[in-house]
């Protein structure tokens, strides 16, 4: 990215645009990390058995669950686990994998500077929000909420972002 840019914006320091600059360049990384991890698990959940998944979080969580029996993330994952096959399974191997792709292509658009990227990647944000808060409408998943949580915030560092790379006149077409 362009990290010798002189920031104009008279809402704001200098200073202080360059870290929230900083703060997008670090959320894009994450994000691009995240998305890595999205379209790997997406293709694992597609090649491996639901049985195997519950072997695996059976085994992860076995120790935990001889020291306290009550311990809740282990029974949080366990029971996540034995509910998760078929078409479950099928959704969520879905999901990641079109979600991590998306997102992706977010990320190299952004880093980019692709000007037309700075909108669709909002409007995009937005509509998996919306899908989302839809989802969550209908079952409780902590999972689904954090990725909302770091879309609508990824969602603010876009349009800041945007609008000081306008007023720069910096943005390529």
């Amino acid at each position: 990215m362009n990290s010798g840019r002189t920031f104009t914006d008279p809402m704001a320091t200098p200073r202080a645009e360059k870290e929230i600059h900083q703060v997008f360049d670090a959320t894009l990384i994450l994000k691009g990390a995240h998305a890595a991890i999205e379209v790997i698990g997406g293709a694992l959940f597609y090649v491996v058995s639901g049985e195997s998944i519950v072997r695996l979080v059976d085994f992860l969580a076995h120790g935990e669950l001889l020291e306290d029996p009550h311990d809740f993330v282990a029974n949080y994952f366990l029971a996540t686990a034995q509910h998760f096959g078929g078409t479950a399974q099928a959704f969520a191997a879905g999901y990641l994998l079109f979600h991590g792709i998306v997102n992706g292509a977010i990320v190299v658009g952004l880093w980019k500077e692709k000007r037309w990227m700075y909108p669709a990647a909002i409007a995009v944000l937005l509509a998996f929000i919306g899908y989302q808060l839809y989802l969550l409408a209908f079952h409780y998943s902590f999972w689904l909420t954090a990725f909302t949580a770091v879309d609508v915030a990824v969602i603010f560092l876009v349009w800041h972002e945007y609008g000081v790379l306008k007023r720069m006149g910096s943005l390529p077409r």
